[in-house]
């Protein structure tokens, strides 16, 4: 299995099981195959609403002797309701509570947004919170203080763009580690993806295989579907795998972490061949040259009619 390293040598699995969208009744089974598969990453998160059956699904592998939790990486995120610093390192040991573990190997802060306290997802202006109210420089000392707790042994963001980095960046005695957002072939994040490395910020792909399972209120009309492409297809049929492999290398092979998101059984599996599908010069050229220009989660959920983001803001 690809690693990535951090800056104290840990490894992290670049491969990796996504748990968004995966619903309560149906990710314990998903997670507990994938741990037997093989899978060593898992990426979750409070608000998908679901930690409480990894956690159990994770404890019941360490109990059967499948994995040890010196084996796992263990990533969750900090939501957008608990930016302010005080309430950063309790949000975190609620997370903890709920995946029955005590420390976490990555934690991120999950969007460069803010909301009131009480509030899980904003339906009105007045339900978010502007960044001159919580700056993320104050939510990242939050975060630092949890590493100094022992709570997490890295942090870094997601959904970030160069500018809020950059806000951290010059305001942390501990550097972010990873960004994690949207990648694929037809956002591919180049120019951010450059500027990471620069920084020694790693990057994990979420929705790496375009997000078709997500709630049809969050989608467009006519959506392209990656998945279908004729570049990948063609490669795809030449390797003698399938579209969603080829997605998952193509990450692997650029040096991101890529975290696909399953409930099949038989999925799951596929998904984790992808560690072995290897892709040519000439393969990845062509992927890389694709062309379009889509991204499926825009963030247009966060703006707002009178709110404090834009969607610059939100990507800056």
């Amino acid at each position: 299995m690809r690693t990535l390293i951090f800056r104290n040598n840990d490894e992290m699995p670049s491969l990796g099981l996504g748990t968004w969208k995966s619903e309560p009744g149906e990710v314990y089974a998903a997670v507990k195959t994938a741990i037997e598969e093989g899978y060593r990453h898992i990426d979750c998160a409070p608000v998908y609403a679901n930690e409480k059956e990894v956690g159990q699904a994770i404890a019941d592998c360490m109990a059967e002797g499948t994995v040890s939790r010196d084996e796992l990486w263990i990533t969750s995120k900090l939501w957008n309701n608990a930016h302010a610093k005080a309430d950063v390192v309790p949000a975190l040991k609620q997370t903890l509570r709920d995946l029955q573990l005590d420390y976490l190997d990555l934690y991120l802060i999950h969007w460069a947004v803010a909301s009131k306290k009480e509030v899980i997802f904003p339906q009105t202006a007045t339900d978010l919170v502007s960044l001159n109210d919580i700056p993320l420089t104050e939510t990242w000392k939050g975060m630092e203080e949890a590493v100094q707790a022992g709570l997490t042994k890295h942090i870094g963001v997601s959904n970030f763009g160069m500018e809020n980095i950059n806000k951290i960046l010059a305001n942390s005695s501990i550097k972010p580690e990873m960004n994690q957002v949207e990648c694929h072939p037809y956002h591919p994040q180049n120019e951010l993806f450059t500027f990471c490395r620069e920084h020694g910020i790693h990057l994990t792909a979420y929705s790496p295989l375009g997000s078709f399972d997500r709630p049809d209120v969050f989608k467009a009309e006519n959506e392209p579907n990656i998945l279908k492409d004729s570049t990948i297809g063609a490669i795809a049929r030449s390797n003698n795998v399938s579209a969603a492999q080829i997605l998952i290398s193509w990450a692997l092979h650029r040096g991101t972490s890529v975290i696909p998101k399953s409930v099949n059984a038989n999925r799951i599996a596929e998904n984790l061949q992808a560690e072995l599908v290897i892709l040519s010069e000439d393969d990845m050229s062509a992927i890389n040259h694709i062309g379009k220009d889509y991204q499926y989660v825009n963030g247009q959920f966060w703006v707002l009619e009178g709110g404090p983001y834009s969607l610059e803001d939100v990507w800056a």
